[in-house]
């Protein structure tokens, strides 16, 4: 999920080239989710319903200013609340109504909590569908549908979203985990029965686009500098790799909610030991 705030009060834009956009760059996450959204349900239904999904995107809109003024005094912008409610609404199955409002109040909840040095350990959306799924199994599942057998809705999604991405100079991350998850992919192949097209499939999906453009490419949970983020998304499709192999449904979400969060440790703390260089005082003229 891309998330653009600083903070939860006060929203930065993450830079493009100038003439990038013709609106706001915070509300293009919104507007690719929201399409990815449209042409999966009007193509194959993907959503559980639109009354629990608009219940999650709702908790996690009121969640967000809520704590927003609890914290920091101030009205939020709702954009990153936005994602996280329709990723948290179309991502997990349940018959039950309240798996929707807690994962989409966990998710913005640990934005606020799950801080170190004012960054995220963890992209909200991520933390809270991986949290559900491992908390609730019996009641929470995740959304496994694929698009068909057509092409057209995918090619949309993935030509709109690289293009996107591509501006927001971010691309190199979802073409990073493309390659390994192929990679990865063609190595499980090597298994007996492990076809090649099987283990290829689930990144056709739904799933996927959401986890490709806004989870694993979001900037307040990344690491900065393009061959550090190059080596950590590799290191999630290997972790996914590994848990693929040992039968887990929920390889993606595990896998990210697990690397993640250490890549970032790892940086605040190389950033924490490098000495700060201070310009020595002028002397006084004579």
């Amino acid at each position: 999920m891309i998330t653009y705030p600083s903070s939860p009060s006060a929203p930065t834009p993450l830079k493009a080239a100038p003439g990038a956009f013709p609106i706001d760059s915070r509300y293009v996450a919104p507007l690719l989710i929201t399409l990815i959204l449209v042409i999966g349900q009007f193509s194959y239904g993907i959503l559980e319903s639109y009354p629990r999904t608009l219940l999650a995107i709702g908790c996690s809109i009121v969640t967000e200013i809520a704590l927003s003024y609890l914290v920091f005094r101030k009205f939020p912008h709702l954009a990153s609340a936005y994602v996280s409610g329709i990723s948290c609404g179309v991502l997990i199955r349940t018959t039950l109504v309240w798996p929707f409002v807690l994962v989409a109040v966990v998710s913005i909840l640990s934005k606020y909590v799950l801080r170190i040095k004012g960054r995220h350990l963890w992209n909200p959306s991520n933390f809270g569908i991986s949290t559900m799924l491992f908390l609730a199994p019996a009641v929470v599942a995740s959304l496994t549908q694929q698009w068909g057998n057509t092409l057209s809705p995918m090619l949309i999604v993935w030509t709109l979203g690289s293009v996107i991405v591509w501006r927001l100079k971010r691309l190199h991350i979802c073409a990073v985990y493309v390659l390994s998850y192929v990679a990865f992919a063609g190595l499980r192949s090597l298994l007996p029965g492990h076809p090649f097209l099987a283990e290829l499939a689930p990144i056709t999906g739904p799933v996927y686009q959401l986890f490709i453009f806004f989870m694993i490419t979001d900037p307040k949970s990344t690491v900065s500098g393009f061959w550090p983020q190059c080596a950590v998304v590799f290191s999630v499709a290997a972790a996914e790799c590994v848990l693929r192999l040992t039968g887990n449904v929920h390889a993606p979400y595990f896998a990210l909610f697990l690397v993640g969060p250490v890549a970032n440790l790892m940086e605040i703390g190389l950033k924490s030991r490098r000495p700060v260089l201070t310009p020595a005082p002028l002397l006084a003229p004579q």
